[in-house]
């Protein structure tokens, strides 16, 4: 036998090791518990569906869902964790637009690759959000908001650059011919809680943190982004209805794990999640936020990171988007 024909089959050989020992792992899993990682602060509309859908998943796989919350660099920190986590099924991640769509393009030397070292598991969520001011600013519909910022600055609160609140903004005021500031926070809470007390005339958060401070006279609501009124907040219109047609952005998470995971896990994960946003409980849990199960699965959840990827990537650079 040749040295070449020995080195190829010393090859093949370690692959067929290697593979048959991501088989065994797969056969066993899982034999302890998962680590499921939120790249934002606690308190926000990610971080309590992880927690409800958590629960069932550690239900049916007969071992606890650890949820950890590893906020900052607008997602990135936490989505490099679990790019470089290892393949095994033992740590998943919480994506969402940001990471997964938006800071490819926002973000210089981003040390992660959202579509090379990750797997899709299934979109989870869709929700609007909301554009909503202090009690005391001056603006009181949409329009009036676009014509003040025609020619005063606006500052707006938003959890961190690239995401869709960030976005919302950045859209708004392109559509609109207008300058707005964000003011990025490690977290929605922190900046709803300025936005109350004045710190910042604006805020643009999802509609699930926003429905009970606009029920609740904590904040006015001027227009929600999604491209119908939400039933639960019927008196709040579009912000397509008010002069910008076909405004809309949505917000949206999904579960990924590490590239490499073995096929059998990922298998298994992808039926667990399905099953799981199908339970009656769990589809209330997110309309009672204000939110829908969208398509579920993998293929889909792929094309979509592809499509809001190609979208975000242009709004970005036409409207010169950096990270300070």
């Amino acid at each position: 036998m040749t040295f070449e024909r020995m080195t190829k089959a010393a090859v093949l050989g370690f692959l067929a090791m290697l593979l048959c020992s991501a088989q065994a792992m797969a056969q066993g899993w899982p034999e302890r518990p998962i680590k499921w990682i939120i790249p934002y602060a606690a308190g926000g509309t990610s971080d309590t569906l992880t927690r409800i859908v958590g629960q069932k998943l550690g239900e049916r796989l007969g071992q606890p869902i650890v949820i950890e919350n590893k906020a900052g660099a607008g997602g990135n920190l936490g989505s490099d964790f679990v790019a470089k986590a290892p393949p095994d099924g033992y740590t998943l991640l919480l994506g969402n637009i940001g990471p997964m769509a938006v800071n490819r393009t926002l973000t210089k030397n981003l040390p992660y690759d959202p579509e090379r070292d990750f797997v899709p598991i299934s979109l989870l969520m869709a929700y609007g959000n909301v554009i909503m001011v202090n009690n005391d600013f001056e603006a009181k519909t949409l329009k009036d908001l676009l014509a003040y910022a025609k020619t005063n600055n606006v500052s707006y609160a938003g959890n961190g650059v690239g995401t869709s609140l960030h976005l919302t903004g950045e859209m708004l005021a392109k559509r609109a011919g207008i300058k707005l500031t964000h003011v990025p926070y490690r977290g929605g809470p922190p900046g709803l809680v300025d936005a109350m007390a004045g710190v910042v005339p604006m805020v643009i958060d999802p509609m699930s943190s926003s429905i009970p401070l606009v029920n609740g006279g904590k904040l006015r609501a001027l227009a929600v982004t999604s491209p119908e009124r939400s039933p639960l907040l019927p008196q709040v219109p579009t912000v397509a209805e008010q002069g910008l047609p076909g405004f809309e952005v949505t917000g949206w998470v999904g579960v990924l794990v590490p590239k490499g995971t073995p096929e059998p896990i990922v298998k298994r994960l992808v039926a667990e999640f399905t099953a799981i946003m199908q339970l009656p409980e769990i589809r209330k849990a997110v309309a009672d936020m204000g939110s829908y199960v969208p398509p579920l699965g993998p293929e889909y959840f792929a094309k979509y990171i592809g499509s809001e990827t190609a979208r975000w990537k242009e709004l970005i650079t036409s409207a010169n988007i950096k990270v300070e």
